[in-house]
């Protein structure tokens, strides 16, 4: 196994599941997890803020509740971040209805990392709060109906806060489930007849087969430039770049991810499509949007290496953005 791949085993992370459900018909937009992500920050800038939202100016940057959630620092800053764009965490929402009915539910998942993980009561009230303020353009009210771990256990209980099932886990527990999953797949194949075996895997040889569905979209830089089609070669090299800043992130010393020789995986096809998604910045007080390539990728000739890779990248996504959601993918066979 490649040195950065046993050091990021230990990245701590928990992933919550809210469920929440509205008060009254509303819509909302199509990709939720910005209006999601703006409602949190601003709800915790309401309940924190005391420098009247001058981060700039403001002698109490360093002690500031909202700046170490929402833009978490490095325990050891690469030299090659030079934005405050935050790892600690990840939105997902695959929910892409617009029109809600009261009664109606929607739910989405935080992943929290690191230090982030401390902050969980933070990141309720705000969401609380959110429901009471309202969800995006048309002000959606809602009440959080539930939160689950990654084990499906609930940790809000009659409106009370059930510390015992909020459950830490590290990314190689991550990792060594899905290989299992995999080789369990691969074991009941092997026992099959041969003529109905699939030619993704190979129980001799480790080679490994497969596909990368892309839910949301992936932006990233490489070799200068913003790549247009989704390339086996230049998602890896995101994966790599993802567990190095995640590392240093919770302050474990690994090997810069580009002097790591390349894993083996070939593209032996893609479809894909550029696709935008729209947000408001409360703190630039502007409109932006933000642009990623949808699709998937067929892949063949991957080693074990590389499927632990694939695996990693899945929970923690890649590209630019992940904390709007960006870079979600689920690895296929």
């Amino acid at each position: 196994m490649s040195q950065l791949l046993i050091k990021s085993q230990d990245i701590r992370y928990t992933k919550l599941t809210f469920v929440v459900q509205f008060t009254e018909d509303t819509m909302l937009p199509k990709q939720k997890v910005s209006a999601i992500r703006g409602g949190i920050g601003e709800m915790l800038l309401r309940a924190n803020c005391v420098r009247g939202r001058e981060c700039e100016k403001c002698d109490f940057l360093d002690e500031c509740i909202v700046q170490r959630i929402m833009y978490s620092k490095y325990e050891k800053k690469p030299s090659f971040v030079t934005t405050g764009e935050s790892v600690g965490y990840v939105l997902e929402c695959d929910n892409y209805k617009e029109e809600f009915y009261q009664g109606d539910q929607l739910s989405f998942q935080l992943i929290l990392f690191g230090k982030n993980i401390v902050y969980f009561n933070q990141y309720l009230q705000a969401i609380s709060m959110l429901g009471v303020s309202g969800l995006g353009k048309h002000q959606a009210h809602f009440i959080i109906v539930s939160v689950k771990n990654q084990y499906w256990q609930d940790i809000l209980v009659n409106n009370s806060i059930q510390m015992g099932n909020y459950q830490i886990s590290m990314l190689g527990e991550y990792i060594d489930y899905r290989m299992r999953q995999l080789k369990k797949v691969q074991l009941q194949e092997s026992q099959l007849p041969k003529e109905q075996q699939k030619s993704f895997s190979h129980v001799s040889d480790a080679c490994y087969s497969g596909m990368l569905t892309f839910h949301t979209p992936f932006t990233v830089k490489y070799q200068g430039a913003f790549i247009q089609d989704l390339q086996m070669d230049p998602i890896i090299a995101s994966i790599r770049r993802r567990l190095y800043m995640l590392d240093c992130f919770e302050g474990i010393e690994a090997e810069i991810f580009w002097d790591e020789t390349p894993e083996t995986a070939v593209t032996t096809r893609q479809q894909s499509r550029l696709e935008g998604v729209n947000r408001y910045s409360n703190r630039r007080d502007s409109a932006m949007t933000l642009r990623g390539i949808k699709g998937k990728v067929w892949f063949d000739g991957a080693n074990e290496d590389t499927m632990k890779l694939l695996f990693a990248g899945e929970l923690l996504h890649i590209g630019k953005n992940s904390s709007f959601g960006f870079g979600e993918y689920q690895v296929m066979w």
